[in-house]
């Protein structure tokens, strides 16, 4: 048996030099994690505004550099796009708020009317009364009504106005940083690419080129799809007799194709709404019109521009829509696609693709099929 003196000097053994380190690093670690989401958090807004800007560099650098190639100085071509993106976005609201003010207008002077003539249907199918009067008398004076609601309107004025404040200030943060990535991109590279090695400037500026070529490519493709469907839904509404048939047009081209996934229904409410105030009859042929190209363009159209100029699968495409919604909002949706895309070619682009065989599990084609099953 041991000797109890034996045995207590040893339990009292010096630790490891090993283990302060240790333990040193972990907790060194975690507070520089804790510091890094912090500073994260606290920096979110302004990181959010650099990858948006750094998005819209990637789009606007094939314009540019065409611009560039051709004599002109990154900074009057960068000038130049801004203006022009700057104009089509005023130009879209311009076109889009008189038509949309007035059809309001003129459904709030044709509700009375269409109270009188549907009431009585209304009051024999459900048994609820819909006149003007049975409305006054549960909802009080529409005058005393609409001054409660001023009054609150009022008392909000000034969050609404810090609320425009900040909207302002981030669009501001994101024109400069877009404007300076693309004006002085060559530079900012050529900075970027001096402080890594040979092997990596390489593997950085194949990426920065996919970057650029994908989403230069989506940016475009959606111009193209936009402009087709402007031009086929404006054609269509003034065959139906639907007011303002252009401007309609134009808006379920641009919303349709740069709000993915949910575009398509955010961009039909417009011209069914316009379409429904001048006549039922008329909505119904809108809907009609409206679904019948949407499956066209998902079937024919937008397949062979997509494959061309995105390369990126429905389904992928899709996901990553739902995703970036899911993550961030309207915008994420938007960066999502070309994101995906990036990924996917780089990644394509690393992988090595080995032959396939003959299988049922990969080929639709009967005759491979039946080959296949006989060997």
């Amino acid at each position: 048996m041991e000797d109890p003196l034996t045995y207590a000097a040893k339990s009292q053994a010096p630790m490891p030099v090993w283990v302060p380190s240790l333990l040193g690093r972990i907790v060194l670690t975690i507070l520089i994690t804790l510091g890094t989401l912090w500073v994260i958090q606290s920096l979110s807004t302004l990181l959010v505004n650099i990858f948006t800007a750094l998005f819209l560099s990637f789009a606007f650098e094939p314009a540019v550099a065409f611009l560039a190639q051709r004599g002109w100085k990154r900074g009057i071509a960068t000038g130049f796009v801004f203006l022009v993106a700057i104009a089509a976005a005023v130009g879209f609201f311009a076109i889009m708020l008189p038509p949309i003010l007035g059809q309001g207008t003129d459904l709030f002077d044709r509700i009375p009317q269409w109270i009188e003539q549907y009431g009585p249907s209304v009051e024999q199918a459900l048994g609820i009364e819909l006149s003007l009067d049975a409305i006054a008398a549960n909802f009080g004076d529409l005058g005393s009504l609409v001054s409660r609601y001023a009054a609150t309107v009022t008392g909000q004025v000034a969050g609404v106005a810090s609320a425009t404040l900040g909207v302002f200030i981030n669009l501001l943060t994101v024109a400069l940083f877009t404007y300076y990535l693309v004006a002085d991109g060559p530079k900012l590279r050529h900075k970027l690419f001096s402080i890594l090695r040979p092997e990596r400037q390489a593997e950085v500026g194949r990426i920065w080129e996919l970057a650029i070529e994908k989403t230069g490519g989506y940016v475009y493709s959606r111009l193209l799809l936009a402009t087709i469907s402007a031009i086929f839904t404006s054609i269509a509404l003034i065959i139906i007799g639907v007011p303002d048939a252009i401007a309609l047009g134009i808006w379920v081209g641009v919303i349709s194709q740069f709000i993915p996934a949910v575009g398509t229904y955010i961009a039909s409410v417009v011209p069914l709404f316009v379409a429904f105030v001048d006549g039922p009859i008329k909505a119904l042929w809108v809907l009609i019109i409206l679904v019948a190209y949407q499956q066209v363009e998902n079937m024919v159209i937008g397949p062979r521009i997509n494959a061309r100029i995105m390369s990126l699968h429905p389904a992928i495409g899709f996901g990553a829509a739902i995703a970036g919604i899911t993550l961030g909002g309207a915008l994420g949706a938007i960066i999502a696609l070309p994101t995906a895309a990036i990924i996917q070619a780089f990644v394509s682009a690393y992988l090595e693709e080995h032959p396939v065989a003959k299988s049922s599990l990969v080929s639709d084609d009967v005759a491979v099929v039946v080959a296949a099953n006989k060997t």
